[in-house]
């Protein structure tokens, strides 16, 4: 077992965090999770983490949950690209007003913050409210880093999928309702005309790069992206379930392709991700 480690983990009732903690935990740390349960489950609490239902945009004490962390996982968001359109200022409330009062906090720890960036930054700055909070969340770290030496890494995620997802709602994601479609018997809905490419990366993945990246002491990186390496259209992932689909209108903001270039992750920290897209659509649809 790896030495124990206090460790800090903002939006851990929600997927990624989920996923994060039960690894965490598999591997003996103390994990204390703060989440305002907003996206969040409580049915996704692990035996053995601390939850406090906390909103990061109140500049509160985080002391009283955890003194002294060695690691934050700053996962906490109002993700996806569709809902920030209706709720702009709440989602770059949390990614920016948020972000700060982590990185102040941590400020006068000797701790590392990885922060959850994400790949939408590279279609453009401007496209929707959520990227630019993630944009203005890559800055502070950067800032906060540059100034106050901070010791913080951007993970950029890129199209995360697998166990905890949400399967229903405006922030689920394409594998989330094509999942939740299927097994209810019903067509598939394509957005557009399913020739965007998405770089499909499965949660155990990504956790695994955020794992890596924390560990990892000898690298410059300041931004690691984690993604698969290889992309599939939305009509590739389509065909993979194996059932009828039908196409609604292309929806703003959204980029036509995501790719993730590995190299540099896998040079740099020996990021290798194994999960195949194809293998978990079989699984799910047997």
């Amino acid at each position: 077992m790896k030495d124990c480690k206090d460790i800090l983990v903002t939006g851990g009732a929600g997927f990624i965090g989920t996923n994060l903690i039960k690894r965490l935990l598999k591997d003996g740390h103390n994990v204390v999770s703060i989440d305002n349960y907003s996206t969040g489950n409580e049915e996704n609490e692990q035996e053995g983490c601390t939850y406090h239902n906390v909103d990061i945009r109140d500049a509160v004490d985080f002391d009283f949950f955890m003194e002294n962390p060695d690691v934050i996982y700053h996962l906490a968001a109002l993700p996806r690209i569709q809902p920030s359109f209706e709720f702009p200022a709440l989602t770059m409330e949390i990614g920016m007003l948020g972000t700060m009062n982590i990185l102040e906090w941590a400020r006068n720890k000797e701790c590392k913050v990885i922060y959850a960036g994400s790949s939408s930054v590279h279609s453009g700055h401007y496209e929707n409210p959520y990227t630019f909070s993630k944009v203005m969340g890559d800055e502070l770290c950067m800032a906060y880093k540059q100034m106050f030496g901070v010791d913080t890494k951007i993970c950029r995620f890129y199209n995360v999928y697998g166990p905890h997802q949400l399967t229903e709602g405006e922030y689920c994601t394409v594998i989330g309702v094509f999942e939740n479609q299927y097994k209810e018997g019903v067509e598939l809905t394509i957005t557009g005309d399913g020739f965007q490419r998405r770089d499909f990366t499965h949660v155990d993945d990504i956790v695994e790069g955020l794992i890596l990246t924390s560990e990892s002491e000898e690298f410059d990186l300041d931004i690691v992206e984690l993604g698969r390496g290889h992309n599939h259209s939305i009509n590739e992932l389509a065909e993979m379930f194996g059932c009828e689909h039908t196409y609604i209108p292309k929806r703003p903001g959204e980029a036509e392709v995501t790719l993730c270039d590995t190299s540099v992750a896998k040079k740099d920290i020996g990021y290798n991700p194994k999960v195949n897209l194809e293998d978990y659509v079989k699984e799910v649809t047997k």
